[in-house]
């Protein structure tokens, strides 16, 4: 769930990196070399096609983020073209048992959710069932007055589709009163509800950015309503097939509900990663992925010709364009001036980031961890780095074999 200043300082990284980029330096950050053993389970046989030196360079970087951070396990994979060229595990799914990440390992990729509910969303558009100036809340909109009673205020009535993809609605936001951290043991009838009537509107919807989880969990309602599914079996037929994505799922919330090839969460920050109701963030926060299963959606919704879209390129140019009131956060989507799009994600146990490049680069990198520090912000910059100690890319598909 990462929060709005986490969106403007990745905006900065990937400002930094365009300037560098467009003055005439290679793909990927001109930094200093990093030190550090390879990782545990790093393999240069198992990444066909690399310089062996340039591999163990990318390796290398991984390794460095790992001990700087004491990150137990993470998977990297980086699609380059629509083709998957890089996929590898590194460190330990679980510690108790030493098992090693693979590529194929699942994690919790927290608000990295949101890209796919609003994926899921612009398909509702495409097929007609949708726009995004319906109103959401009153007797004539999506959802009508299912949540109870609506305050007499006229803000709530004003929320429209759009407002809920660009977090613009006018309250609601990722701070200490954040609905979706209250109350584990209701639902999202009953969450909804008490928020609705407990928690008015600061702002008229439109005008002011504020990050909201919240949001997006109604945005799930509404996928819901128009499909008459439940949210995750409208965003599999939508969406994750047409990808050709198998495995993804929601996530459970205690250790005894880990899916099969989920690695196991670990604290540094002291917060509980089986403390959470995962299964209620569905939409905003509650899929679980391996790092290719990403780098297939990406490649599907990227607007580059590689690989057949699964939306229409005004479609996708709608989707990715920012509000009036906020130039990094487009519909789902952080996004800056130099066309690349991402988003990432933090629950206690997880931080997560997946990038589209201008430069046709399609990434994503996982992790079972959340510390006190900025990792986040050195996995933005990890693949970056990654990517820039390749000069020869390989022209094989990893997409096909795995």
């Amino acid at each position: 769930m990462a929060a709005s200043n986490t969106v403007r300082r990745l905006q900065l990284t990937r400002r930094s990196f365009c300037a560098r980029a467009l003055a005439g330096t290679s793909v990927g950050l001109a930094a200093a070399a990093l030190r550090g053993a390879v990782g545990e389970n790093a393999n240069s046989r198992d990444q066909p096609g690399f310089k062996p030196a340039e591999l163990r360079a990318m390796e290398a970087c991984a390794s460095a983020l790992i001990q700087k951070h004491h990150v137990p396990g993470m998977s990297v994979a980086i699609a380059r073209h629509g083709r998957l060229a890089y996929a590898q595990g590194f460190g330990l799914a679980n510690k108790e048992s030493n098992v090693k990440v693979t590529p194929n390992h699942l994690f919790r990729i927290a608000s990295v959710s949101k890209p796919i509910t609003a994926t899921t969303l612009f398909r509702l558009i495409e097929d007609g069932k949708l726009r995004l100036s319906d109103t959401v809340f009153g007797p004539r909109a999506l959802l009508g007055t299912e949540y109870g009673p609506l305050p007499d205020k006229e803000y709530i009535r004003a929320i429209t589709v759009e407002h809920l993809l660009t977090h613009t609605a006018g309250g609601w936001q990722n701070d200490d009163r954040d609905p979706m951290l209250l109350h584990p043991e209701w639902d999202h009838q009953q969450l909804i509800a008490w928020t609705i009537a407990n928690q008015p509107l600061q702002n008229p919807p439109g005008k002011h950015f504020a990050y909201s989880n919240f949001g997006f969990c109604i945005l799930g309602r509404v996928i819901e309503k128009v499909t008459g599914k439940p949210y995750a079996a409208a965003v599999e037929e939508l969406v994750l097939r047409r990808c050709g994505v198998q495995r993804m799922r929601i996530g459970g919330n205690t250790p005894a509900e880990r899916a099969p090839a989920e690695v196991t969460y670990y604290s540094q920050d002291g917060s509980d990663p089986y403390a959470m109701n995962v299964r209620r963030m569905d939409s905003h926060g509650g899929w679980l992925a391996s790092a290719t299963d990403l780098a297939r959606f990406l490649v599907r919704v990227d607007k580059f010709p590689t690989k057949p879209d699964i939306l229409r390129p005004d479609t996708i140019q709608i989707m990715t364009t920012p509000s009036a009131a906020s130039a990094g956060y487009a519909k789902g989507w952080a996004v800056n001036k130099y066309n690349n799009w991402w988003h990432s994600g933090s629950l206690p146990g997880t931080i997560t980031i997946m990038v589209r490049t201008a430069q046709e680069f399609c990434w994503a990198a996982l992790t079972n961890t959340r510390v006190p520090g900025d990792l986040g912000g050195d996995l933005d910059h990890l693949i970056w780095e990654m990517v820039g100690k390749i000069t020869t890319w390989p022209d094989h598909d990893l997409f096909e074999t795995g």
